[in-house]
C-alpha cells in the first residue's frame, strides 16, 4: 500500500505541530519567543520541554537520547543515554530533565581542537540549539546542539555559524530601518544545498584499498567509455538507482528534510539530490543529516555512496552548490526585485552590498570551501575555477552599468519564447542565462556559490558569506546613519554608484573555464588560490581576522584554531593517500605484474617447447613493456616513500601541507602514469582490483 507522504513528512521530528499539542500554551509561547527572537531560555521552559520531548520519543519507540553536535572534522558526533533512571526497589522510570535536555557533556579532548586544548583537558559542553528541531533516529532522541570547551572555545561549527546569522540579522535590520522599512523586524538567511554522489556495487568497492581508506581511486585506466557520449545526465534512471533514491526519500522526509529533486549527474555512476530552501543553521543539519542516511541507505541496497569530490579520474567530480538568499519575518526576499521604487532601492542595496562582500573577502570564500579532495575538481572543465567571480547576467550588469554612469535605465521587455512547434506553449524567457563555470552565480532570486565540496560542511561558507555581507552592510549603514529624510534617495545612489565602480571588477558573465579568463582576472587582481596550502595563509591576514573577531564569529585563538585544523586535515588526507598509493603497488599491483610475467614466460616457453622454431616475439614484446613499466613503478615508489617521509617529518605545518602538494602529489602522478598504464596490459583475471569499467557501470 502507498504510503501517505504528507503524513510521512517530518514524523520523526519534534516539529512546531509536535509542541504546540504537546506543551502547556505559556510553556510553547516562550518557546516559539527564544527560537523567533533568540530570547534567554528560562530552566522551567526546558523542564516542560524535555518532558514532553521524553513522552513523545518514547511513544515513538526511542529509549535514549544524544546530543548531536557538529565538530570540526566534517562529520557528526553523538554520545548516547538512555531515558532509564532507578527508582528503588529493582525499579526504573524513564526520566529526562530541562538541564540534561540543555546541557551534555562530552569529552572534548579526541576532537581536533587546533590547540585550543591540550589532550588532557577533557571536560566540554553540548548546549540546546532550539531553533534546529530534535528528531528521531535509530530509537534515539537526537538534540541538535553546539559544542564548546570547558573554558568556552567554541569547538564546531554551529556555534560560529549560529553567531554569524545573528550578526547579519542585525546589520540587516538595520540597513532595512535606515531606508524606511520599519516593519522588518528580523532576517534569517536560508540555504538550500544541492548534493551530488556517485553510487558503486559494494563488492566492487570492498576490493579497492583505496576506495575504503580514501574514498577516491588513487590509480585507474580510463574505461573504454566515458561521459563523453552524454547520455548520462537528465537520463533513464536505473532500477536499481531509482529504488535507492525512493528509499532515500522517503528516509528523509521521515526526518522533515525536504528532498524535492533528484537525477543522473554527468559523469557515469554520479546523481544529485537537491532540497528545498530552509533556514541556514536548519539546513546545515539537515545536509550533515543527508549525508550521513544517504550512506546507510546505499548499504541496505548493497551500494556504496561516495561523497569525495574526485573519486574517479578523467570524469567529472562532485560538488555540492550552494544557494543563499536573506528573507524577512515578514516573507519578502531580500534578493528578489520589486515592483515599487522603494523595493528595487531595497533589493540594490542588498544585491551591491552582496558583490562588495564577495570582492573584499574572496580569499576567505575560497578558503571555506578549500580541502585537499576539493583541489582536484576545483579549476577542471567541470567545475567552477579557484578564481572568485559573480555571475550576474546581462539585465542586472546594465543596471549596474547605469548607475553608475548615472544613466536611466529601461527594462528589457519580457520576450515571449516561440520554438517553432505550434502544439508547444509558448513562455516567457528568463531575463538571465545560467552560467555553470560562475563560481558565484545570481540566480533569480538567490545567489548559487557552487565552489563547495562534494564533502563538506555546508556551514563553512556560510559563516564567512553571512559575516562579508554583515560587514558591508555595516558600512553602508554607517555612511547612511546622518543622511536626513529627504536626501537618503541621493545619498543611496551615490553610495551604490560608488560601490560599483569599486567592486565592479569581480563581476564576470563569461566563460570561467579558458585560459583568457585567469590572465584578465590576474589583470583585476583577483585571487587565483590553485591549492589548499595557496589558500590557508591567507586565513590569518589581517582584514580577515579583523572582520571576523570583529563581529565575534571567532575569538583570535578560535580563528587560528581553524587555520590549524584546516592544514593538519590536508596534510593527514595526503599522507593517508601516499601510503595507501604505496601499499596498493607494492603489496597489489607490482605483484600482479609478476604474475603475468610469470605466464606469459611459461606460455612462450610451452610454445618453444612444442614448435622449437615458433615465434614468441609478441610474448617477448609484452615481457619487456611490463618489466619497464614494473622497474619504473619500483624506482617511483621509492620516491614516494621517501618524499612522504620528509613532508611527514617537517614540523612546520605550513610547509609540510606545500611539500605534499608540490612533491607527494607530483610524486604519486608519475608512479600513477606507470601502474594505469600497466593496468592497460594486465587481463582481468590477474587484476588485483575491479577497474573503472565494472566500478562506474555495474550499478
Amino acid at each position: 500500500m502507498e504510503k501517505n507522504i504528507p503524513e510521512l513528512y517530518g514524523s520523526l521530528v519534534f516539529n512546531d505541530r509536535i509542541m504546540r499539542n504537546k506543551l502547556p500554551k505559556d510553556m510553547y509561547k516562550a518557546l516559539r519567543k527564544t527560537i523567533q527572537n533568540g530570547t534567554h531560555l528560562e530552566l522551567d521552559v526546558a523542564n516542560s520541554v524535555a518532558v514532553a520531548m521524553k513522552e513523545w520519543a518514547i511513544e515513538n519507540g526511542a529509549t535514549h537520547y544524544t546530543h548531536w553536535f557538529q565538530p570540526m572534522t566534517n562529520f557528526t558526533a553523538e554520545k548516547h543515554d538512555s531515558f532509564i533512571s532507578p527508582a528503588g526497589d529493582g525499579q526504573i522510570i524513564m526520566d529526562f530533565s530541562g538541564k540534561e535536555l540543555v546541557k551534555g557533556e562530552p569529552d572534548a579532548s579526541s576532537f581536533p581542537s587546533g590547540g585550543l586544548r591540550a589532550t588532557f583537558e577533557a571536560r566540554g559542553y553540548t548546549a540546546w540549539d532550539p531553533t534546529s528541531p530534535a528528531f528521531i533516529k535509530d530509537r534515539t532522541l537526537y538534540i541538535p546542539t553546539a559544542f564548546c570547551s570547558y573554558s568556552g572555545e567554541a569547538l564546531d561549527k554551529k556555534t560560529p555559524l549560529l553567531r554569524s546569522m545573528d550578526t547579519l540579522n542585525r546589520e540587516a535590520v538595520k540597513i532595512l530601518h535606515l531606508l524606511g522599512n520599519n516593519e522588518i523586524k528580523h532576517i534569517n538567511t536560508t540555504v538550500g544545498p544541492e548534493q551530488e554522489y556517485f553510487l558503486v556495487d559494494k563488492n566492487l568497492y570492498n576490493q579497492r584499498k583505496d576506495l575504503i581508506f580514501c574514498g577516491r581511486t588513487l590509480i585507474g585506466a580510463p574505461a573504454p567509455k566515458g561521459q563523453e557520449m552524454e547520455d548520462h545526465y537528465f537520463g533513464t534512471l536505473k532500477p536499481r538507482v531509482s529504488a535507492y533514491m525512493h528509499d532515500l526519500d522517503e528516509e528523509l522526509w521521515k526526518l522533515g528534510i525536504p528532498a524535492k529533486t533528484k537525477h543522473n549527474e554527468v559523469a557515469p555512476a554520479q546523481h544529485e539530490l537537491a532540497p528545498v530552501f530552509d533556514t541556514t543553521n536548519v539546513a546545515v543539519d539537515h545536509n550533515q543529516l543527508t549525508m550521513e542516511i544517504m550512506k546507510k541507505v546505499a548499504d541496505r541496497h548493497d551500494l556504496v555512496c561516495l561523497l569525495h569530490e574526485k573519486p574517479f579520474e578523467g570524469i567529472n567530480g562532485s560538488g555540492k552548490h550552494n544557494n543563499w538568499s536573506m528573507i524577512t519575518d515578514t516573507g519578502v526576499n531580500l534578493l528578489d526585485p520589486g515592483k515599487t521604487p522603494a523595493e528595487n532601492t531595497q533589493f540594490l542595496v542588498f544585491l551591491v552590498a552582496v558583490i562588495k562582500a564577495v570582492d573584499d573577502y574572496a580569499d576567505l570564500l575560497r578558503i571555506s570551501v578549500a580541502s585537499a579532495g576539493n583541489d582536484h575538481r576545483l579549476g577542471a572543465n567541470e567545475a567552477p575555477p579557484a578564481v572568485v567571480s559573480i555571475f550576474l547576467g546581462d539585465e542586472l550588469t546594465d543596471v549596474l552599468r547605469a548607475i553608475e554612469n548615472d544613466e536611466y535605465f529601461s527594462s528589457h521587455d519580457s520576450v515571449q519564447m516561440d520554438i517553432g512547434a505550434k502544439v508547444l506553449p509558448h513562455f516567457i524567457k528568463d531575463t538571465t542565462d545560467r552560467n555553470r563555470t560562475s563560481p558565484f552565480a545570481f540566480t533569480g532570486n538567490k545567489f548559487e556559490f557552487r565552489m563547495l565540496g562534494s564533502s563538506s560542511s555546508v556551514a563553512n561558507p556560510n559563516i564567512i558569506l553571512n559575516t562579508a555581507v554583515a560587514e558591508a552592510l555595516h558600512q553602508f549603514s554607517e555612511q547612511l546613519k546622518e543622511v536626513p529624510a529627504d536626501r537618503m534617495e541621493t545619498a543611496v545612489h551615490n553610495l551604490l554608484k560608488e560601490t560599483v565602480t569599486e567592486h565592479k571588477r569581480i563581476i564576470f558573465n563569461g566563460n570561467g573555464y579558458t585560459d583568457e579568463w585567469l590572465k584578465e582576472a590576474a589583470d583585476r587582481g583577483l585571487y587565483n588560490l590553485v591549492s589548499t596550502p595557496d589558500a590557508l595563509p591567507h586565513f590569518t591576514d589581517t582584514k580577515n581576522k579583523e572582520l571576523l573577531i570583529s563581529h565575534k564569529i571567532f575569538t583570535e585563538p578560535e580563528l587560528y584554531s581553524r587555520y590549524e585544523i584546516k592544514l593538519e586535515n590536508y596534510v593527514k588526507t595526503l599522507h593517508i593517500e601516499s601510503c595507501t598509493m604505496a601499499e596498493i603497488i607494492q603489496k597489489d599491483l607490482i605483484p600482479a605484474v609478476c604474475t603475468y610475467m610469470e605466464q606469459i614466460a611459461h606460455t612462450a616457453s610451452l610454445k618453444k617447447a612444442v614448435v622449437p622454431d615458433i615465434s614468441v616475439s609478441g610474448e617477448a614484446e609484452l615481457l619487456k613493456k611490463l618489466t619497464a613499466l614494473s622497474e619504473n613503478m619500483m624506482t617511483e615508489l621509492s620516491a614516494l616513500k621517501s618524499d612522504t617521509a620528509r613532508a611527514q617529518e617537517t614540523a612546520d605545518l605550513l610547509e609540510s601541507a606545500r611539500m605534499y602538494q608540490k612533491t607527494v602529489l607530483t610524486d604519486m602522478d608519475k608512479l600513477r602514469s606507470f601502474a594505469d598504464e600497466a593496468e592497460t596490459l594486465l587481463p582481468e583475471t590477474v587484476l588485483p582490483y575491479p577497474a573503472y569499467g565494472k566500478l562506474l557501470f555495474s550499478v
